[in-house]
């Protein structure tokens, strides 16, 4: 990288920062801007624009497609690893959203839906691990500002993640789905425009080549390997297809399996390879339980697009003080939240210094606040009654809690993944901190099918209890978890 491209150009970064910010912003804007409607969408009758179909499967697709998202991340990294280069990777990974945004706005139903799911599902984990490690190669390993151009980068996530609902959600429930999702599809691609305008003028020379390429023999490989993958592919669904089994829902409980099977596979394949030191068997074992703990976390959290955007639109009042509040607008009560939070937390952890909790006392923090919001919901249906509307402020409070949550367990989760992950597999560890979200949402769509207004109170309770009994189990276990990290603190 040359000397001017080091300039501080933008808020004192490289140049080449500006253009993956509003990269990401407008990919995160089109993503939270489909997902705010994508459940009334799938929910609402036909005709109102709708598809119509069960608040159960409804929900259950909602956790699918988040599952799916987090699982192609793999994906994308090794096709820019091996094949095009972070740089290709994430332009064509643009194009697919852009496209799935273009055709999820065609009135053409079910087809359109899952076609939409598949090209968003493949662009979105060409896109999203690839833009991040783009910007890593901004800086070099010295360079004391990497850690503020991530902080700014990712403030670029949350800014786009906080307007899309606001945006795409009042026109989508306002005026027309497909014209939410068309103002979805035209925010990816104002940031396909602008990522491909500016990446030769500013990271020429960055991710142009992939890091490992195939050779000739691992094409082989991997034609064959693709070939028998897609055959038992075709022979699941031929069956299914000749028996009159292929419905929705078998496709949901194919891919929660899936969700469960894969970063099982992963654990395996690092605790039986040989390539594993003693010492980094023994920092697998200690992160297993915290990687289970993130599941049930990551469970509850991604419900917020699901249960509780059933419970905005069903449950709640929608007006306060004669002002029309529309159950898409909640969504950004996640992100508003982690902005107004996270200076708190880095404030409080820096203060405390050397007598900030563990990583896994932290974890139980989060697993504690996180059930909290959930026994939390069940009130309003106990103290109130289930076929009465209530207050917004009880989702608003439970968001509340929830992201206090979060920030106990989402980037110390990362932080403690990197630093327990063994040499041979440290290029896959953000994929494997990213399966443990695809987990969660497999089982999601598993658990959708029991909330119904008649199981509301249960539900939440239910759940929120379980995960509060999971913090107190991983507090009461904690001694030994730190002793088989060894000297990770």
């Amino acid at each position: 990288m040359s000397k001017s491209d080091s300039e501080k150009t933008f808020l004192g970064q490289p140049r080449g920062l500006s253009t993956l910010f509003f990269t990401e912003m407008w990919e995160r804007f089109s993503y939270y801007g489909m997902r705010a409607i994508l459940l009334y969408f799938i929910m609402d009758s036909v005709a109102n624009g709708g598809l119509d179909l069960p608040n159960s499967e409804a929900n259950a697709i909602m956790s699918i497609y988040g599952s799916l998202v987090y699982m192609s991340s793999i994906i994308g990294g090794w096709l820019s690893d091996r094949i095009f280069g972070s740089q290709k990777t994430v332009l064509y990974g643009a194009f697919l959203i852009m496209v799935g945004h273009i055709v999820l706005a065609t009135p053409f139903g079910l087809t359109s839906l899952f076609l939409s799911i598949a090209l968003i599902v493949v662009g979105t984990g060409m896109l999203k691990p690839n833009v991040s490690g783009i910007v890593g190669q901004l800086y070099s390993p010295t360079d004391i500002r990497r850690d503020t151009g991530f902080s700014i980068f990712y403030m670029g996530i949350n800014v786009g993640a906080l307007l899309a609902p606001l945006i795409v959600g009042t026109i989508g429930q306002g005026v027309s789905y497909h014209l939410g999702f068309s103002i979805a599809a035209v925010g990816m691609f104002i940031g396909l425009v602008v990522y491909n305008v500016d990446r030769k003028k500013y990271f020429a020379n960055l991710g142009t080549e992939p890091t490992n390429p195939l050779t000739n023999q691992e094409k082989k490989k991997f034609a064959l390997t693709l070939g028998i993958v897609l055959v038992i592919i075709c022979a699941i669904f031929g069956v299914a297809y000749a028996k009159n089994a292929l419905t929705v829902g078998f496709i949901i409980d194919i891919i929660s399996v899936l969700g469960i099977l894969v970063p099982i596979y992963y654990f395996a394949r690092m605790l039986t390879s040989k390539e594993v030191t003693r010492e980094e068997r023994s920092k697998i074992f200690a992160y297993i339980p915290l990687f289970i703990s993130a599941i049930i976390f990551w469970s509850i959290e991604e419900q917020g697009s699901s249960i509780l955007s059933t419970f905005a639109i069903e449950r709640t009042r929608d007006s306060v003080m004669g002002i029309k509040i529309y159950a898409s607008w909640f969504q950004t009560l996640n992100p508003l939240f982690i902005i107004l939070l996270t200076p708190i937390f880095v404030k409080l952890w820096t203060k405390l210094g050397d007598r900030q909790p563990s990583t896994v006392v932290k974890f139980t923090l989060g697993l504690l606040l996180t059930g909290a919001s959930y026994v939390f919901m069940a009130l309003p249906g106990w103290l109130i009654g289930i076929h009465t509307r209530v207050s917004p402020l009880w989702l608003v409070i439970a968001f509340l809690i929830m992201m206090a949550g979060e920030l106990c367990i989402s980037p110390v989760g990362l932080s403690v993944t990197t630093k327990l992950a063994p040499k041979a597999f440290q290029s896959q560890t953000v994929a494997i901190w990213l399966l443990s979200d695809a987990a969660s949402q497999a089982i999601n769509a598993q658990l959708a099918k029991f909330f119904h207004a008649s199981t509301e109170v249960a539900y939440f309770a239910i759940c929120g209890g379980v995960t509060i009994f999971f913090g107190v189990m991983l507090f009461f276990i904690r001694k030994p978890i730190q002793k088989m990290m060894l000297d990770i603190k």
